[in-house]
């Protein structure tokens, strides 16, 4: 599960500033949430009651979730209005399941391939918001509109570019989802290795 949230602030700034500066950092918070049990069932049945909500009724193994603001700075001069700072913020939130009881050496051995999955299916999610950071900067760096005084239609067609390459980047994430979380996709093998008995 992936909630997003796009911010943006576009301040009109003064003819001072010489070129286009781009630049976005990503923010990583990470959360756990305990769960217990002595076999790969009993543990993914706890991390279907205790997970992360996933929708009303269901709950995740982890979840990746971010929030994006961005810091545009546009100037007026020479008949054209002028995209001059390109500043965003990433701010991404993993949570994942952390096993907070004593096992034996074969689950711990189990759990561990399980976790490694786990975590690299949702960094593929955080990889994914990165990239988006990346293109939705070269889309609006160095953008410039005639006639446009006080810097409206910049700014209308920053956001514009930037709910675009959102939208872009959301089906990749939501193409991404479809095949891990397939039949016989990747999820499916990681939970069926969990349980397996030895």
């Amino acid at each position: 599960m992936r909630r997003t949230v796009l911010t943006c602030l576009v301040a009109i700034g003064a003819l001072c500033a010489s070129q286009a500066l781009a630049g976005a950092r990503a923010v990583v918070q990470t959360r756990t949430y305990d769960i217990a049990g002595s076999s790969g069932a009993a543990l993914v049945e706890a991390m279907d009651s205790k997970g992360p909500r996933h929708g009303f009724m269901t709950h995740a193994i982890a979840t990746t979730a971010y929030t994006v603001d961005w810091n545009l700075n546009a100037t007026e001069g020479n008949g054209f209005c002028r995209m001059r700072r390109v500043n965003g913020t990433l701010n991404l939130f993993y949570t994942f399941p952390r096993l907070a009881s004593p096992a034996t050496p074969e689950l711990k051995r189990r759990w561990v391939r399980f976790f490694a999955g786990v975590r690299a299916h949702e960094e593929t999610h955080g990889r994914i918001a990165r990239e988006m950071m990346r293109a939705t900067e070269r889309s609006i760096a160095g953008l410039r509109v005639a006639n446009d005084p006080s810097c409206h239609k910049t700014r209308r067609e920053a956001q514009l570019r930037i709910r675009a390459v959102y939208a872009e980047y959301e089906a990749k994430q939501n193409a991404f989802d479809r095949r891990e979380h397939s039949k016989g996709g990747h999820v499916e093998h990681l939970i069926a290795a969990l349980i397996r008995k030895p």
